[in-house]
């Protein structure tokens, strides 16, 4: 019998999309960091004793990686990230999740971050791993979940999966993919992968899909499933997020922090009408930078966030008038806003700078305003930093900062 013959679609999410009711339909998850897997617990990881639950002021930090530094060589990339991940490894940072970028070769080399996950965790034996996100309307979702289960079985557990479908269409036209059959792609993969995970035969009857018969192994390492989380960027995003019952990742780069504190609260609504267990689970993509001073921690990444800032400006411009790409008129204005941000607003508004006692307090504001679970800190918004001052921020946020909310 197909999946939809089974129920597991009930309703609409703008044109053609589906939406997927996975919260009571099978799909488990973990806070921010993702599942403790007994292997981990015994190495000291973190206990969540139930789904959703919040214990005490706890906050879960990764960082985020997709920049490649400028002036940089494809193989300086690979080896810097692979140092990076080795100094979170051994300061006790939580998560290092990596984007998908395909075709922008100045900006990224992660066209393939399942690879580089398994390259990661066979480096690490503690840090948790996963994909911010992991593009599923540009992948086939039986070889997603195939090669997502088998990451799992080889990190023993520590894998988590970031889910979305991209902002912009530069990788969809590379690939001859309808951008406008994003939307509806991706919630037809997301049902054919949870499906696939339960390993047991099963057909599959869909717009974009079709097989019949078909049994995908391994099923993965952490039951039932790997913990699931989806990019929320859009109002409606938020509350659909929430009756789906799964984590999300939010960001700063088109909203302010009251309006994303109001989609953020409309999703716990959301999740809780639902019936789900506890309240939901928020992590904060956001530029962080540390330094020994306020002063240094101001003016040395001045030149690199403001270049990214105008660089996201002209990402969101570009597909204006595209099908599938959202209202034009939301395009114009959070262009606008962003290619118009002075540099006090960013500081003000966009980012976590400062100095490790600083980035402690930057940090409990920006819980309780947004009620957030965890951080994704990217370290070298715009690539123009050095190496060294990356490294730094890392080892502050991890000795100064991180203490305050284990």
């Amino acid at each position: 019998m197909s999946a939809r013959a089974h129920g597991l679609l009930d309703g609409t999410v703008g044109a053609g999309a589906v939406s997927l009711p996975v919260g009571r339909a099978g799909v488990t998850w973990w806070p921010c960091h993702g599942g403790k897997p007994l292997a981990d617990r015994a190495m000291g990881a973190r206990v969540v004793t139930a789904a959703g639950a919040r214990k005490g002021d706890l906050m879960d930090f990764g960082i985020f990686t997709e920049q490649i530094r400028r002036g940089s060589s494809q193989g300086d990339a690979f080896r810097e990230l692979f140092e990076l991940v080795d100094a979170a490894e051994s300061w006790g940072l939580d998560v290092v999740w990596l984007a998908e970028m395909l075709v922008n070769p100045t900006r990224s080399v992660l066209s393939a971050p399942l690879l580089v996950a398994s390259w990661i965790v066979a480096r690490t034996r503690r840090l948790r791993v996963g994909t911010a996100v992991q593009l599923l309307p540009l992948n086939h979702p039986l070889r997603v979940a195939g090669e997502v289960a088998t990451l799992d079985h080889l990190s023993q557990g520590r894998f988590d999966f970031g889910v979305g479908r991209s902002g912009g269409p530069r990788a969809y036209d590379a690939l001859g993919v309808p951008y406008q059959e994003s939307q509806a792609r991706f919630f037809e993969a997301l049902e054919i992968i949870l499906t696939a995970w339960k390993g047991e035969p099963f057909s599959y009857e869909g717009k974009f899909y079709r097989f019949a018969d078909t049994t995908v192994t391994p099923r993965p390492y952490q039951q039932p499933h790997p913990p699931v989380r989806m990019a929320a960027t859009t109002p409606e995003t938020f509350p659909h997020v929430g009756r789906m019952g799964l984590p999300i990742f939010v960001g700063l780069r088109g909203m302010n922090i009251p309006e994303l504190a109001g989609h953020v609260r409309r999703y716990r609504e959301a999740w809780r009408e639902a019936g789900h267990a506890g309240d939901g689970d928020v992590c904060l993509r956001i530029p962080v930078y540390a330094a020994p001073t306020e002063k240094a921690a101001v003016e040395e990444p001045e030149e690199t966030i403001m270049y990214y800032f105008q660089r996201q400006a002209d990402l969101t411009r570009a597909p204006i008038g595209r099908a599938g790409t959202g209202p034009a008129e939301r395009r114009v204005a959070q262009a606008k806003t962003l290619s118009t941000l002075t540099y006090p607003e960013i500081l003000s508004t966009k980012v976590a700078f400062g100095t490790g006692p600083g980035l402690v307090g930057r940090f409990t504001q920006l819980r309780e305003e947004l009620s957030l679970n965890g951080v994704a800190a990217e370290l070298n918004p715009g690539g123009l930093l050095p190496k060294g001052q990356e490294t730094r921020t890392l080892q502050i946020l991890t000795q100064q900062v991180m203490p305050a909310f284990k």
